[in-house]
């Protein structure tokens, strides 16, 4: 780590002491606990091919730019704002899981670096862990059961589990009930992109942490909400450890 890096974590946990105690960290896959080396993005351009949107028009750089500006959001709600029919973003959305199921069961999908050692730490320092995914049930339990993760986390979630996905707080606020949670301060959330943050603020979490190993910038991290931002999921324990240890 850099020591702008490291001053930057420092600045923002001096902060961090004023909050509530931690009882659940609400943790992003793709782009933050996971990588999958494009596949998201390849996967969403066969999507866009089989929907009838022609490969290279502008029309479909547009949407593929849109895809990309709004990760992390539910794959539906992006195929429901790219076409007006609700019938083809179904059908879109169908065909995205489809070639992405394809796509990982060649490989391609594996544990971002110190991911795993972090999932570890919150569980065994008694901070519950969701992991969330703007993917459907099916793909989600796809990339899970591809990792060896089923059971890895305490609960798991996608948009279709809460009623609405990312930047909505359903996901979050719906961990919190779930996992029987007193108060929403009580939450870290965790992701890669603006909407991570967004829903993170909207629902209230006393910590909204960025990380810079998926698809956003730092400071479109910030401008969304971040209230600190790491190089990685592996730095979340330095910047967590003096809450943790009042749990």
């Amino acid at each position: 780590m850099s020591m702008d890096s490291s001053k930057r974590i420092n600045a923002d946990d001096a902060g961090a002491h004023r909050a509530q105690r931690l009882r659940l960290a609400v943790l992003d896959m793709v782009g933050t606990t996971i990588t999958d080396d494009g596949l998201t993005e390849r996967a969403m351009s066969l999507a866009l091919q089989e929907t009838g949107v022609e490969l290279g028009s502008p029309r479909f750089e547009s949407m593929l730019g849109y895809a990309r500006d709004t990760m992390g959001f539910s794959k539906l709600t992006v195929f429901s704002h790219l076409f007006e029919e609700a019938q083809r973003a179904e059908s879109a959305n169908k065909a995205f899981e489809r070639a992405y199921d394809d796509l990982i069961a060649d490989g391609g999908v594996r544990a971002i670096p110190g991911a795993e050692e972090t999932i570890d730490w919150l569980r065994d320092s008694g901070v519950k862990v969701c992991l969330a995914t703007g993917f459907g049930r099916h793909t989600q339990n796809m990339v899970l059961e591809s990792l060896g993760w089923m059971g890895k986390a305490d609960l798991s979630l996608c948009p279709a589990d809460a009623g609405r996905g990312r930047p909505y707080p359903d996901m979050i606020l719906t961990a919190v009930l779930a996992l029987d949670l007193d108060d929403v301060r009580e939450v870290v959330v965790v992701g890669d992109t603006s909407s991570d943050m967004l829903s993170g603020v909207r629902s209230g979490a006393s910590a909204v942490v960025g990380v810079l190993t998926g698809f956003h910038s730092e400071a479109a991290l910030r401008a969304a909400g971040a209230t600190a931002v790491v190089p990685s999921v592996k730095n979340l324990p330095a910047l967590l450890e003096p809450r943790a240890a009042r749990l």
